[in-house]
């Protein structure tokens, strides 16, 4: 987590300015909302459309970018779902009631440390708004973008847009390197000479694999979770995840939506951990 100040939270009714398809069930929205613009990456916001959808509660999204200056934000979005579905389907002009920014985003890397991001599908949104603070901070960095084939690639003509330096790699091979995402970070890190630090964020899976790699290695290594959340706020305590911190003898439920998202990997109990 971070210590920084963080934005004021803020509860809104939002136009949604700008709607670009990436093709399939991907898009990314831009909303106005002026204190989600001042958003830190790592954190999301909680969007519920105001007409044409039948939703109780709100569904949480990554900022994937923010325009302080004109006080909008945009989100990185994939329908998997009813409620994430709803959200994709509004139209440039439609409402929404967006709350945030909310959560405890990425904490910044010394400047001597070279970083490696490391995003699964739609997980690499975050990384889009945390590779412009880097760069902000001239501090070198990489980012390995990885998905099961090359349709679950869809940001990579944005992020290559940026700069950013990218490693792909697919599953079945269609774009990049064949294989799970992990490899070619091996591959870098058996060849890093100096201190490295790692940041992860999509399938859980993916993100244990590196957390046990930054371990191995004596790595620091932070990862966004993603439990189901319903609030955003730490009331419906939906969004519990194990972590145990360092002095404490053992795990406590902590509110992802509250504490995290973003957490030390060493302090996550992962699903059968607490068993072994």
């Amino acid at each position: 987590m971070t210590d920084r100040a963080l934005p004021a939270v803020a509860d809104r009714e939002c136009r949604l300015l700008e709607r670009e398809s990436l093709g399939g069930a991907y898009a990314l929205l831009t909303f106005e909302h002026k204190e989600i613009a001042q958003a830190q990456a790592g954190q999301f916001a909680m969007i519920q459309p105001l007409s044409g959808a039948d939703l109780i509660l709100r569904r949480p999204f990554s900022i994937m970018d923010t325009e302080p200056r004109n006080g909008r934000f945009t989100i990185f979005l994939k329908a998997v779902g009813p409620g994430s579905a709803a959200v994709f389907q509004l139209g440039e002009g439609e409402k929404a009631r967006v709350l945030g920014p909310l959560g405890h985003g990425f904490t910044p890397p010394a400047s001597a440390e070279r970083v490696y991001l490391v995003g699964g599908g739609y997980g690499v949104a975050p990384f889009a708004l945390f590779s412009r603070a880097l760069n902000e901070a001239g501090i070198d960095f990489h980012l390995f973008y990885g998905g099961r084939h090359a349709r679950e690639l869809p940001l990579v003509g944005e992020l290559e847009r940026r700069g950013i330096k990218i490693t792909l790699s697919t599953d079945d091979g269609t774009r990049g390197e064949k294989g799970r995402v992990t490899a070619p970070l091996l591959d870098a890190l058996a060849s890093e000479q100096g201190r490295a630090r790692l940041y992860a964020c999509g399938p859980e899976a993916m993100m244990r694999a590196v957390a046990d790699i930054a371990a191995g290695r004596n790595l620091s290594c932070e990862v966004s979770l993603d439990p189901w959340m319903g609030c955003g706020v730490g009331t419906c305590l939906g969004c519990v995840v194990k972590i145990q911190e360092a002095g404490e003898l053992s795990w406590r439920h902590r509110p992802a939506c509250t504490e995290g998202p973003v957490f030390d990997s060493k302090r996550v109990i992962w699903p059968d951990h607490e068993h072994e």
